[in-house]
């Protein structure tokens, strides 16, 4: 049934509430914003239009490339920052309960596999440029269902042969759709996109897209009336003439509508404006809502994702408080980009007047029907001396100043917007390393790469596997999942880590254990296409050096050990032998003393007398002797004491 504009039942209740709101979205964000994003999209593109002429005299139409540089460098450093590691854009948080990681794996793969498929990168850099030029990025969340074909055999056992053909599967992708935001619309009153009452989005379609969406039963089948009436400000503003045929303006509107009429669109009362909405309606409930050319219904439906959620994400390349809108770098740099044209075009007006040819001429002395122009080579007559009727002039001289003024300028605007211009303003210093000014800039790119992934990537990426396990459930498994964003250097952050590295290198031996760390960090930073293979190659020869240096060290220790169980057994040898030496020193004076007793025993002579002095004399000079050795033999015995203690001393300390 047709649920448009139909004259027995009159317009749709549904569709004329929702038109109202989005009418009046429209005009707050067109009054407030469209104008700029023209000027700032035909700045970017270096499109000069009559408006922008700054004085009625101006003839020059010149527009300086540099805030387009400056748009484009600030993009790029972002978008590396993202996918600076490869294909590890996210990766998901386990619980620590969880002994296994096989499910965090497959589930990393499968997404990463169809986010190839889907082409994210392409729509993330476009989103992350829209975001660079207007302020805010916004991605709508788009699933679909398609027949994916495989090519395939099948044997045929009759002909005893092999068929070769195709097979189909029932696949879900999940894409990310860059939106610009000339083409949204939200609630004035909101800050994002989860607190609004709703948003939308407005674009242009081909004809036949709606078409196959009715035959496929995704759309109402009702008659559009025609064409769409043009709207240039939801059309490229740089196309002159849009091409009007066969498309079809489409309207979808993602958020809270009166649950009374989404249940009977065709038949519900249309608000009034006074009283309390919940009066005239009841409840508000989540919904998604198709218009075709701002009258027909296409589609009513109560928000069909298991966690309610609205398919639309967005963030601030810049953030201002309490506001929707961000802040990009055309708008930060617009003020010194218009005064840089301005210096530009007045010094290219002033050499057209410096430089062209002028003559000053008495008309009344020139041949009658004369066409006067001044060219190499060409002849000219005049009713008497040329020199009195003829007189060339120029207005002053060309001030070169102008263009000083304007490099001023453009170093102003590279500040503004925190961009670097490789050729004059990434000043080195005689060491080689980047001036310390670029700091401020990674740290300010580092604001909008934060941005990026609190507020766009982390929030689609969970749509994303909340999608999967929705409409895919066999492939992707059910569970709360935490998403962590990984994220990378920059390509100007890249290159001053890339210096800083070379440089600690420098004063590295090369047998230093911290070089291959480095290395690996260098290469790791890299953009060389064989990065992975370098960096396992360098963690085997790392891995290879430590073992053969674990050897190495493991053969040091054992000579050691050999040596200082070599210097034991000596020293216990000698222990031993002092030892021995002592004993002997103590048993000599015993021994002696026996010997003397013996000598003073015998050979004595026979009468009484005699012998007793002889005896006498013998014991007294015996006395002497042993005395003397008793002496020798202690100053011996301190000598091998000595010894025995610094050969206990030498021990301990090798010990």
């Amino acid at each position: 049934m047709d649920l448009g504009n139909n004259p027995q039942i009159g317009p749709n209740k549904l569709v004329s509430w929702l038109t109202g709101h989005l009418m009046d979205w429209r005009d707050s964000r067109d009054n407030n914003y469209l104008e700029t994003w023209k000027e700032y999209e035909a700045l970017w593109r270096g499109e000069w239009r009559a408006e922008d002429r700054l004085r009625e005299s101006e003839r020059s139409r010149i527009v300086s490339p540099i805030l387009q540089e400056a748009i484009e460098n600030h993009a790029s450093e972002i978008e590396e920052g993202v996918f600076g590691n490869g294909d590890s854009l996210f990766s998901i948080d386990d619980d620590f309960m969880d002994k296994d990681a096989k499910d965090i794996d497959y589930m990393q793969s499968y997404m990463k596999q169809s986010f190839k498929q889907t082409g994210l990168r392409k729509a993330v850099g476009d989103i992350i440029l829209l975001a660079s030029i207007y302020g805010t990025g916004i991605g709508e969340v788009v699933v679909r269902k398609e027949k994916d074909l495989i090519p395939a055999t099948e044997v045929m056992k009759e002909v005893d042969s092999v068929a070769i053909g195709t097979k189909s599967k029932d696949k879900v992708t999940v894409t990310l759709n860059p939106i610009s935001p000339q083409n949204f619309l939200i609630d004035p009153n909101a800050t994002t996109v989860q607190d609004a009452m709703g948003c939308a989005i407005e674009e242009f379609v081909s004809a036949h897209h709606v078409a196959k969406n009715m035959e496929d039963g995704v759309y109402l089948k009702a008659d559009l009336g025609g064409t769409a009436v043009d709207e240039a400000d939801l059309d490229e503003s740089w196309i002159d003439e849009d091409y009007d045929q066969d498309k079809v303006k489409i309207v979808r509107y993602y958020g809270l509508v009166p649950e009374k009429l989404l249940d009977s669109p065709e038949n519900g009362e249309v608000y009034s404006g006074t009283g309390d909405i919940l009066e005239e309606y009841g409840n508000l409930v989540e919904a998604i809502v198709v218009i075709g050319n701002d009258n027909v219904l296409l589609k009513a439906e109560a928000n069909p994702y298991m966690l309610k959620d609205r398919p639309i994400v967005a963030y601030q390349d810049d953030t201002v408080p309490k506001r929707f809108w961000g802040r990009g770098v055309a708008e930060k740099g617009y003020n010194m980009q218009r005064a840089i044209d301005a210096q530009l075009r007045a010094h290219l007006d002033s050499l057209a007047l410096t430089t062209a040819p002028m003559m000053g001429m008495d008309a009344t002395r020139l041949p009658r029907g004369a066409k006067f122009e001044v060219r190499p080579g060409k002849t000219i007559l005049t009713n008497g001396d040329p020199r009195e009727v003829l007189q060339p002039f120029q207005f002053g001289q060309t001030d070169a100043s102008n263009l000083e003024t304007a490099k001023a300028f453009q170093t102003m605007l590279l500040q503004a917007t925190n961009t670097m211009n490789t050729q004059d303003d990434v000043k080195q210093s005689a060491g080689g390393e980047l001036s310390v000014a670029l700091a401020t800039v990674l740290k300010k790119n580092k604001r909008t790469l934060v941005n990026f992934q609190d507020n766009f990537l982390v929030p689609f990426i969970t749509k994303v596997a909340h999608r999967f396990m929705q409409f895919a459930p066999e492939e992707f498994p059910v569970a709360d999942y935490k998403f962590v964003a990984n994220s990378s250097l920059g390509n100007l952050a890249k290159e001053v880590e890339q210096i800083q590295f070379l440089n600690l290198l420098k004063t590295l031996g090369p047998n230093s254990p911290i070089v291959p760390i480095l290395l690996e960090g260098v290469i790791e930073n890299s953009s060389i296409e064989n990065r992975a293979t370098l960096i396992e190659t360098l963690r085997k020869g790392k891995e290879a050096q430590d073992k053969q240096q674990a050897q190495t060290t493991q053969m040091q220790m054992g000579q050691v050990q050999a040596e200082i169980a070599l210097n034991n057994s000596e020293a216990q040898e000698n222990m031993a032998q002092a030892q021995k030496y002592q004993v002997d020193a103590q048993l000599a004076p015993q021994e002696i003393q026996a010997k003397l007793m013996s000598a003073l025993a015998t050979n004595l002579p026979s009468e009484s007398d005699e012998r007793e002095a002889e005896f006498k004399r013998r014991k007294e000079t015996a006395e002497i002797m042993l005395k003397k050795a008793e002496l020798d033999i202690k100053r011996q015995d301190m000598i091998d004491n000595k010894e025995i203690v610094k050969l206990q001393m030498q021990q301990k300390q090798r010990a």
